[in-house]
């Protein structure tokens, strides 16, 4: 079943298209405060289609995932009694929330860089810091430089692969991409479990 060639086959053709570089800004600002898609995959096949802007989309993906980063550090700050703990609540997240608020006294502000860098959804970082008072200007540039160190790489290694990986990836997305349906799969059962506790 050929669904993730078709999909990123799609994802590239909107990648050349000329209001490209707005759609990205879009979903990099809403990924880090409320939307579920990483801007990752636009960012890869449009450095991929455009390897000589590949920096400018790393930066515009950047800026936009930081500003959108802020508005989820103010959901946090001024909403937390009125929109996050309901949500929380609702969802039967209280204790997961917890576990958030242990870490951040842990490691402070070094959880907003992993999270910046890593897969952990940024969006839940940004509200919590907001909730947890986190001093706002430190804040802002370990997100840049945690955000920057991502988008960046990614753009690089794209640029860097140019039409060779393009055709390289496009052989193996739909095993790459079954294989990231497998991995939530093992990951939400081991969850389920009570593994990861």
């Amino acid at each position: 079943m050929k669904i993730f060639s078709n999909l990123y086959q799609r994802v590239i053709e909107w990648s050349r298209h000329k209001y490209a570089p707005y759609y990205l800004f879009a979903v990099s600002f809403a990924e880090s405060s409320f939307f579920p898609i990483p801007p990752d995959v636009m960012l890869a096949p449009m450095s991929l289609a455009r390897p000589t802007r590949a920096w400018d989309f790393a930066l515009i993906t950047t800026l936009a995932s930081v500003l959108g980063g802020l508005l989820g550090y103010l959901i946090g700050y001024f909403g937390y009694e009125t929109i996050v703990e309901p949500i929380i609540q609702t969802l039967g997240y209280q204790e997961q929330y917890d576990k958030l608020e242990e870490y951040f006294k842990l490691y402070g502000i070094w959880i907003v860089f992993i999270a910046g860098f890593s897969p952990i959804p940024y969006k839940l970082i940004t509200i919590a810091a907001g909730a947890l008072n986190m001093a706002l200007l430190p804040f802002i540039l370990i997100s840049i430089i945690g955000r920057g160190k991502r988008f960046y790489l990614v753009a690089g290694l794209m640029r860097w692969g140019g039409q060779r990986f393009e055709k390289y990836l496009y052989r193996f997305v739909d095993w790459i991409g079954w294989g990231m349906v497998a991995l939530c799969i093992v990951g939400i059962v081991f969850y389920k479990l009570g593994l990861f506790s």
